[in-house]
């Protein structure tokens, strides 16, 4: 017994080890069944194949046939999408007992069942999400989901969902709603009612197999429009929308997917909402619904990419919620939201905003064509077109103010200038860690700091001084020419984002340009007839004919010579406006005007070219007949047709029209530096250039 040597200490038996592994829930091969799949002959390999398609088309793991897992792993995963403990409904929906509780909110979602050609049917439990790729027509049969902050419950009509690859993706969340004083078998026989004429009985038997109290059913269909179609006839662009990449796990789900245009996104690729975020939110709908003290003005600002856009959109969603309509006014001009670049625009929206901006052209109630993405060449043209457009706002609903993310320098003072202008109830300053710094624009920085054209309430209190020609020229009130400034006060809002961007300081400027070029196609995209009906070439529809004397003409951004004014409005992107003078008493053309006028637009067009002979411009636009017969003027500014249209015409060999390398960018207003209109002074920069009579004091 002294020459026993003692034994070491061994492992796990390798059937216990393969058991503990295969109790995992992930549905996917392990390194050893993969091993395994190696050494099995075609038949076998062939049966473990249909095994796990089965598996995955029952919802349940594929695991569970095989060995046994452990007791520990099985009370932790359900075999099932029913809950483990069957739970007791509560007895009443108003009762103070939170009606979701009793009820696992862990379920697992079941795949995604198809239901006919271009059609499926998803069953998602409480409180669940499905995160995807693409487009899609969305319709709730049973329950309540929420897309975007929208809330869609039974009954509604259909709503056209995107979920494109240029923004994060969109989530089809469950929410919880009143339970009735029902049990789970008259709920099943009310659902089965109200599936009955939308889907098949083999449908019906499978939701009412996976169905668990509290859950809700969606229909997604297929959804192809003219918008999107033209959008993806262009090269480079088809992947906007949908995107194929390779996938070992090819089911039922899969082609179901497919065939709806649609893709299965990880959790992760969908939006993360910050805790502030949704605080915010919160806090602004309740104070926007209460209408306590007249309609809320919210202006939300922020750096470039920290969520502004995002926050708007959930915003607006969020509201439409408990309201009828949002009022919305545009002063960013690189990044519009409903119309296409370069215009100042208030909206009233009462549709619900289910993806990025190309996906959703609204006409607005009043839009200006400033020209250009960026006002840092004319700023005060800029405050003044807001002026005119915020005049048309009639406080009968709540208001969004989107701004530029232009926050540092002139930038940050002209945004001081927008909120004494405007008087917002809120602000909403958004950052992340990545952005620039920005100071809080609380109501007493905001008093004590100078803006580009009016003064601080420390100043105006001490009777500071004034610039005589913008007292002027601004043209406020007779009670604002006393005190310029009106001080009200604002409730300022903080908000922490977390948003992952494929952005960056190099490439921002290519992407902007690539959205701007996007809701430009957008736009033309309602030139075509409505799907299913084919595409048609730019090239190949009819334009309007405009005679020259007809229309005045301006260009916006440079300073072109008369004799060439026709070279820049050929084949370029014109603002169809209506001004006030009169240009019908002009019997040749074409007609130049001097300045750039203030004045509505009334849409956006495409001069396709000109006929010298019969002195006619054409026209493409897809405004309708009744208002381009109000249209006198022709804006042409620095936002261009994108070069995929003109390099993409069909029917042209050779030579395409209006595309050449043999162009001469000498000529003033050929690009945006040469010609280009000086920049604009600033007050302070006047103030230096002219000390002695820069200012006048106030009397009495």
């Amino acid at each position: 017994m002294a020459d026993t040597v003692p034994l070491q200490k061994r492992g796990p038996l390798r059937p216990s080890w393969t058991r503990a592994r295969k109790a995992r829930p992930q549905l996917i091969l392990s390194r050893r069944p993969r091993c395994r799949l190696r050494i099995l002959r075609w038949c076998g390999r062939r049966r473990l194949r249909r095994r796990l398609l089965q598996a995955q088309a029952a919802g349940a793991d594929w695991r569970e046939g095989g060995c046994p897992a452990p007791r520990a792993a099985a009370v932790v995963r359900p075999k099932t999408a029913a809950p483990s403990r069957p739970p007791s409904p509560p007895t009443s929906p108003t009762s103070d007992e939170d009606p979701v509780q009793g009820f696992s909110a862990g379920l697992p979602i079941p795949p995604l069942r198809p239901a006919g050609p271009g059609r499926g049917v998803l069953l998602l439990p409480v409180e669940r999400g499905f995160t995807f790729s693409g487009i899609c027509r969305l319709t709730c049969l049973y329950g309540q989901v929420q897309v975007f902050g929208f809330t869609i419950s039974q009954g509604q009509p259909p709503q056209d969902v995107f979920s494109t690859y240029t923004h994060s993706r969109l989530t089809i969340n469950a929410v919880p709603y009143s339970l009735p004083e029902k049990s789970k078998r008259e709920m099943k026989k009310e659902a089965r009612t109200l599936l009955k004429a939308h889907l098949n009985q083999d449908d019906r038997r499978w939701l009412m197999k996976n169905f668990s109290p509290l859950c809700s059913i969606v229909m997604l269909e297929n959804l192809k429009t003219s918008t999107v179609n033209f959008i993806n006839s262009h090269p480079g662009l088809s992947n906007v929308f949908l995107q194929e990449s390779p996938t070992f796990q090819i089911g039922s789900e899969y082609f179901a997917l497919r065939s709806i245009g649609i893709r299965k996104e990880k959790k992760k690729n969908g939006l993360r909402l910050t805790e502030s975020f949704l605080s915010a939110l919160e806090e602004l709908v309740s104070v926007s619904c209460e209408e306590v003290d007249g309609c809320s003005v919210i202006l939300v600002c922020g750096a470039q990419d920290v969520g502004k856009s995002t926050f708007n959109r959930y915003l607006i969603n969020q509201l439409l919620n408990s309201i009828s309509c949002v009022d919305y006014l545009e002063c960013d001009l690189g990044q519009t939201e409903f119309t296409p670049p370069g215009c100042i625009s208030l909206l009233n929206i009462t549709e619900p905003v289910l993806g990025p901006p190309f996906t959703h052209q609204r006409t607005p109630q009043k839009m200006v064509y400033f020209g250009k993405s960026s006002c840092k060449s004319n700023y005060e043209n800029y405050i003044e077109i807001i002026k005119y457009v915020f005049g048309s706002y009639k406080r009968e609903a709540p208001l969004i103010v989107n701004t530029m993310g232009w926050v540092t320098d002139e930038g940050l003072l002209l945004l001081v200038d927008l909120i004494r202008l405007l008087s917002p109830s809120h602000v909403v300053q958004l950052s992340s860690g990545r952005s620039k710094f920005m100071p809080n624009l609380t109501p007493d920085y905001v008093d004590d700091t100078d803006g580009l054209y009016t003064r601080s309430k420390s100043k105006v209190r001490n009777r500071g001084f004034l610039l005589p020609e913008f007292a002027d020229s601004l043209e406020f009130g007779d009670e604002d020419k006393e005190s310029p400034v009106s001080f009200t006060g604002h409730q300022l809002i903080c908000v922490q984002t977390d948003f992952a961007f494929r952005k960056t300081p190099r490439n921002r400027e290519s992407h902007n340009r690539v959205f701007r070029d996007l809701a430009v196609l957008a736009y033309l995209g309602q030139l075509q007839p409505a799907a299913p009906k084919p595409l048609q070439p730019l090239n190949g529809l009819t334009p309007y004919q405009v005679p020259f004397n007809a229309v005045a003409l301006r260009v916006i951004h440079a300073d072109v010579a008369p004799t060439h004014i026709l070279y820049a409005l050929n084949a370029s992107w014109v603002g169809l406006c209506k001004i006030l003078d009169d240009v019908r008493g002009y019997v040749n053309g074409p007609i130049l005007l001097a300045q750039t006028p203030i004045c509505d637009c009334l849409g956006f067009g495409v001069c396709r070219g000109i006929d010298m002979e019969k002195r006619l411009f054409h026209i493409l636009t897809p405004v309708p007949p009744e208002e381009l017969r109000t249209v006198n003027c022709l804006l042409v500014g620095a936002i261009s047709i994108p070069r995929c249209v003109l390099k993409n015409q069909h029917g042209h060999e050779g030579m395409i029209p209006y595309v050449t390398t043999d162009y001469n960018l000498g000529i003033p207003g050929s690009s945006e530096e040469i010609g280009a209109r000086e920049t604009e002074a600033t007050p302070k920069e006047k103030e230096k250039q002219h000390p002695k009579a820069k200012f006048y004091r106030k009397s009495n």
